[in-house]
């Protein structure tokens, strides 16, 4: 029974290495997200993820989104909520294809921020870049800043260095609660 099991989980890591290379996906990691490991992520992201040929600024920007993405799960994640845990758990996956990187994030939120968050970002999405930059700046000025230290600013921060919109989708894990992924893209050319 052992054998099998192991042969079982030898096959799924052998297709999870599979997809990894056709989406060319270079750093997946799933579990507890501290300042340190945020930290050592960032360093990594400007050593070996982005190709040399890019561009500083968008490697800039690769290394900014994914410092962002990281905190706010750091800080958002309602995991430790429900599970009495200290720390915040989530998921991340950084990707690169021939015109962009992706930066996608996932960690458990409730149904009451699920609406708090789709709402911002519906918003955000439909903004022009003109209307980021003012709506940053006022969030700066006079913005609500939550419990958690979020005024939106992370997310309009990423919207504007990206100059894209986001992706975002809310899957159902139980009873008011939801598995929240969001993915930032960010282009290769200037």
């Amino acid at each position: 029974m052992v054998q099998t099991d192991n042969t079982r989980f030898q096959e799924f890591v052998y297709s999870v290495y599979k997809s990894m290379k056709s989406f060319e996906i270079f750093l997946v990691y799933e579990g507890i997200i501290t300042h340190g490991l945020i930290k050592t992520f960032a360093e990594l992201t400007e050593t070996s993820i982005t190709k040399p040929d890019d561009p500083q600024t968008i490697q800039q920007r690769v290394f900014h989104v994914l410092v962002e993405t990281l905190q706010n799960i750091s800080k958002h994640s309602d995991e430790n909520e429900i599970s009495s845990q200290k720390d915040s758990r989530g998921i991340f996956v950084v990707a690169r294809s021939p015109g962009e990187y992706s930066i996608t994030t996932g960690n458990l939120v409730t149904s009451a921020k699920k609406e708090e968050i789709s709402t911002l970002l519906n918003n955000i999405n439909h903004l022009t870049r003109s209307e980021l930059d003012n709506l940053y700046k006022n969030q700066i000025l006079q913005g609500h800043v939550s419990q958690r230290g979020g005024a939106g600013l992370g997310f309009i921060d990423i919207r504007r260095k990206t100059g894209k919109k986001f992706d975002y989708s809310f899957v159902p894990v139980e009873k008011n609660m939801y598995f929240f992924l969001f993915t930032a893209f960010i282009p290769r050319k200037l």
